[in-house]
């Protein structure tokens, strides 16, 4: 059975994700991503810096200071193994509770 916040929390799937697919990127990249890809997502600083230091004390990304193109340094997060494996594993349970939730919704 699904958690009771199965349908919160998918920030962390959605960082993960795109580390997984895009590389290393810098929160402002993962945020552009998520909200030009998405008209419904926002993501707010409050939730995107904590949720990448919780993966970070996690041991499912790493971080890293570089020097941007502009000159301006920014702190860079890259998906780790446990990362990986954390990834597969939230990624297939949350598109069970996806297809539980549409079911539902269908048969209602």
């Amino acid at each position: 059975m699904a958690r009771p916040d199965a349908l919160q929390g998918s920030l962390p799937l959605l960082i993960l994700k795109l580390l997984d697919r895009r590389g290393p990127l810098h929160g402002y990249g993962l945020t552009t991503f998520i909200e030009e890809t998405s008209e419904a997502l926002r993501v707010e600083e409050g939730s995107l810096y904590p949720a990448l230091h919780r993966l970070e004390e996690a041991g499912q990304v790493k971080a890293k200071w570089v020097l941007t193109e502009n000159k301006r340094r920014a702190r860079v997060y890259e998906i780790k193994p446990a990362g990986r494996k954390h990834l597969e594993t939230e990624e297939a349970r949350w598109r069970n509770v996806t297809a539980a939730v549409e079911q539902v919704l269908r048969l209602a």
